[in-house]
């Protein structure tokens, strides 16, 4: 008998720290108006306001309280106070709360949006606590404001945006390719490249290039020779085609390859030629 008595304390204690829920008490909404003064309606978890509370234009309105973890007033991880009107659209207001539990949050009517503001039905007000832990967090319903307008003023007009609406199709306008300079521009600067050849080889007749050497050089190394001259010919045939036609990524393994034939037979071709200097021949 008494270890079925003990067993069933626990499970009653084990139920108890499961239903375990935030709540509050000592709920006020003070309604502060400079026409007909200051108004006070009390709520709890239980029982929330039965008539609307008005809210014009120039009043404020402060709700007051004090959270509870269970039936131990405590300091929640969040609380707000959440104005929603009839099609869903809301807005939260957090509270300023203190470690003791006590709390309050202050809305002014110029605090409220544009579409909540022009609300045709009442508008729902319903605190939310919750936090960390096992205890299970709340939504009470608490009382509900019914906004009065200025009659003085104009109406504020809705806004003509759509939310979650379907938006005009976007046609993006890229910029246009890069084209080459006019022909006539190219034409110039490639004569003028062209130009500069004869000088070339007659600056290097006339400071000594062994034109007589060229058979004994392409009979010792005649690979390496034609390889380096034919790399360094295509290499240049290659940027040529680049600046016409073809795309850097075309051009790029190309060049690569062209690189390393031009790196090889060059050094066996320079072998060659530093033989023959110090042969004494050059």
């Amino acid at each position: 008998m008494r270890f079925s008595i003990a067993s069933t304390l626990v499970l009653l204690a084990g139920a108890a720290s499961a239903a375990s829920s935030w709540g509050f008490s000592d709920g006020k909404v003070t309604v502060k108006s400079k026409a007909d003064g200051s108004v006070t309606e009390k709520f709890s978890v239980q029982d929330r306001v039965k008539k609307p509370i008005k809210l014009g234009h120039a009043d404020s309105l402060k709700v007051t309280l004090t959270t509870k973890d269970g039936s131990k007033a405590k300091r929640p991880h969040q609380a707000f106070l959440v104005v929603k009107e009839s099609s869903g659209l809301e807005a939260p207001y957090a509270l300023t709360l203190k470690e003791s539990g006590t709390g309050s949050v202050e809305i002014n009517h110029k605090d409220l949006p544009l579409q909540l503001l022009l609300s045709q039905s009442p508008l729902e007000a319903s605190l939310i606590i919750g936090s960390f832990g096992s205890s299970a967090g709340s939504v009470t319903p608490v009382f509900d404001i019914e906004v009065v307008l200025d009659s003085a003023a104009p109406k504020p007009k809705s806004p003509t945006t759509l939310r979650y609406g379907k938006l005009n199709e976007i046609h993006h306008i890229f910029r246009a390719d890069p084209k080459n300079p006019p022909k006539i521009v190219s034409i110039f600067f490639s004569l003028a490249v062209l130009a500069t050849i004869p000088a070339v080889f007659g600056g290097w007749l006339v400071l000594g290039g062994n034109v007589n050497h060229m058979q004994k050089a392409l009979g010792s190394a005649p690979i390496s020779h034609a390889l380096f001259f034919g790399s360094i010919v295509a290499i240049e045939g290659v940027f040529f085609m680049y600046y016409t036609s073809w795309k850097l990524l075309e051009t790029l393994p190309v060049i690569i390859g062209l690189s390393t034939v031009a790196f090889l037979s060059g050094t066996k071709a320079l072998s060659e030629v530093q033989g023959r200097r110090l042969a004494g021949e050059r």
